[in-house]
């Protein structure tokens, strides 16, 4: 968690730029970057759909989002995908459920205090 759902890119171009993705995800959202999970997926468009990035995660502040945003939207660019629709789906910790049990906390790294 967070989930970063791709739909509409190629797997190659992809799976070259995920590592440095990740980092940057993790370092903008503070949390471990091994929770960050990437997932390709195939869907078959009836109509003209444009490539989209649909993120999964718990709420954090706006500023927060838009620099997720922003960075995520300049990266693809650099790596070919453009008009790229990046949008977020806030999950709520008491709805998301590890062995049955509701979570008790967001995680997050600790901030350090200068």
């Amino acid at each position: 968690m967070p989930f970063l759902r791709f739909k509409g890119f190629d797997k190659e171009k992809l799976t070259a730029v995920a590592p440095q993705m990740i980092e940057r995800f993790a370092a903008i959202a503070h949390i471990p970057e091994e929770i960050v999970k990437l997932e390709l997926l195939m869907v078959e468009a009836i109509n003209k759909t444009p490539l989209s990035l649909e993120i999964f995660m718990f709420q954090r502040e706006q500023q927060v989002h838009d620099a997720i945003a922003a960075m995520m939207n300049q990266l693809l660019e650099e790596h070919g995908f453009a008009n790229v629709h990046i949008f977020f789906i806030i999950l709520n910790p008491s709805l998301y459920y590890k062995q049955g049990q509701p979570l008790k906390e967001v995680p997050r790294l600790p901030v350090p205090h200068s």
